[in-house]
């Protein structure tokens, strides 16, 4: 077993200390610059599509896909996860206020590469027993024909479906329990109980349920915790000035930043930065695609710059708010790291409350993902073994729910985050192997009339 752990922390410090940082960011860079710009370009175009179309009584999904702001909520549940809080809290504690900086970097040419993602979702999607469907798979095959595209594809389906389906739900299932222990003594028992048994209900109402759960519960979960952060914030608004240029000094010279963690070096600040943005919003890692190619849109490139916006939210939001409060309330220079760096920032404003302001948080961001990953992974079990696998699947991501609930093992957490690394590779050679598609489908985008490209 420890040679086994020996193994996988090996590959785990290749990929997400090395490789992966410039595979996703040399690609983002890439579309950024073969795209003109669009995260900038149609920034404005994706806002009015997400902020205008927001319902949370959507019509309901069905064969023939879902709305285009369930899609993107289904995506977001994925993305807005434990990361968002333990994940920033990690990257400040390890790379110091300038990872913040290098996060954001990440994420702004992200925003390419998702928007890449998503329009070749949508454009290579496909209906398989009278149901819409889509995601790398699709793409993956229509750009590699033979014997390689099934081999990548497969590849990328066993990936996922290790990664999130089931070791990832451990994980996130672990940081529930984890949290309303700390919270509220709640045996793991109790809560691992109850997670799954939730989570089987929504699981057997299929896509349909899905959707409905996730157009409600992401703009609740977004809107809860960032009003949270605000009233942290606003209390200890004196200390904004400092900390934005706590972010700014610390990106390019950490040791003159007060306050923070010792002997930190720019390099530090960049990986931690880089790796835990990439972690958090997923562009790149072929996970979100899987929604986005059910969305129902005029043109594939609609949902391409709705997807923009589900980075911009997950990073620019959601992980700048969790660095804010840790950084205005001082609470990096304690020690601690992860979750209970945030607690201790949260708790320093609003008491013992702050730690249940957290264990909710950590329910709502968590058990989204869990919904999330779960159907990323359902629609490859489809592509690998038949509709029929799916109940097996479905009980199978119980089980790990439950066992994720009640034991914390270092090892999934590592398998968890190498399997991950593992998925990116095929997705990525598709996309850079699609980038003439990409650009020429955004560049047919373009000639639409007006009204057309805002359906």
């Amino acid at each position: 077993m420890e040679m086994i752990s020996n193994i996988v922390g090996a590959v785990n410090d290749f990929f997400w200390n090395f490789a992966l940082l410039f595979l996703l960011c040399g690609t983002g860079v890439y579309f950024t610059l073969r795209l003109r710009f669009v995260q900038v370009t149609k920034f404005k175009a994706g806002m009015k599509a997400v902020f205008g179309n927001i319902k949370l009584h959507g019509d309901k999904a069905g064969a023939d896909g879902m709305s285009s702001f369930q899609s993107l909520a289904t995506a977001i549940a994925a993305q807005v996860g434990t990361g968002n809080i333990a994940g920033a809290a990690t990257a400040l504690a390890s790379g110091g206020p300038g990872a913040i900086f290098w996060m954001w970097v990440s994420a702004f040419f992200g925003m390419a590469t998702i928007f890449s993602e998503a329009t070749m979702a949508q454009k290579y999607r496909t209906t398989i027993d009278g149901e819409v469907t889509g995601g790398p798979v699709y793409y993956i095959k229509a750009v590699f024909r033979g014997k390689f595209g099934k081999f990548l594809a497969g590849f990328f389906s066993v990936a996922i479906i290790l990664a999130l389906g089931f070791m990832g739900n451990m994980v996130q299932a672990n940081s529930i329990s984890d949290a309303f222990r700390a919270a509220f003594g709640l045996p793991p028992l109790v809560t691992g109980v109850c997670v799954a048994a939730i989570a089987a209900f929504i699981f057997m109402g299929g896509k349909g349920r899905i959707a409905s759960f996730t157009e409600k519960i992401v703009p609740v979960m977004a809107a809860l915790y960032v009003l949270g952060g605000l009233v942290v914030v606003l209390i200890n608004f004196k200390a904004v000035p400092a900390a934005l240029a706590s972010i700014f000094v610390g990106a390019f010279n950490p040791q003159a930043v007060a306050g923070g963690v010792a002997g930190i070096t720019v390099r530090q600040a960049v990986r931690y930065g880089v790796a835990r943005g990439l972690f958090s919003n997923e562009a790149g890692m072929g996970s979100t695609p899987h929604a986005h190619a059910l969305a129902k849109v005029a043109h594939p490139c609609d949902q391409g710059i709705v997807a923009m916006i589900g980075v911009f939210i997950d990073t620019f939001v959601v992980l700048t708010m969790t660095a804010l409060v840790i950084l205005t309330t001082g609470a990096l220079s304690t020690g601690t790291t992860g979750a209970v760096l945030a607690q201790t920032a949260f708790t320093s404003v609003f008491g013992n409350a702050g730690k249940v302001f957290i264990a909710v948080c950590m329910l709502f961001f968590a058990f989204s993902t869990i919904i999330g990953w779960y159907f990323f992974g359902e629609t490859n079990v489809r592509y690998l073994f038949g509709k029929k696998a799916v109940k097996v699947y479905s009980v199978l991501v119980v089980l790990c729910v439950m066992l994720g609930s009640l034991m914390k093992v270092t090892l999934v957490w590592d398998m968890s985050d190498m399997f991950n690394a593992l998925m990116v590779i095929p997705n990525l050679i598709a996309m850079l192997a699609l980038s003439g598609v990409v650009a020429e489908t955004y560049k047919e985008y373009g000639k639409l009339p007006v009204h057309n490209s805002k359906k």
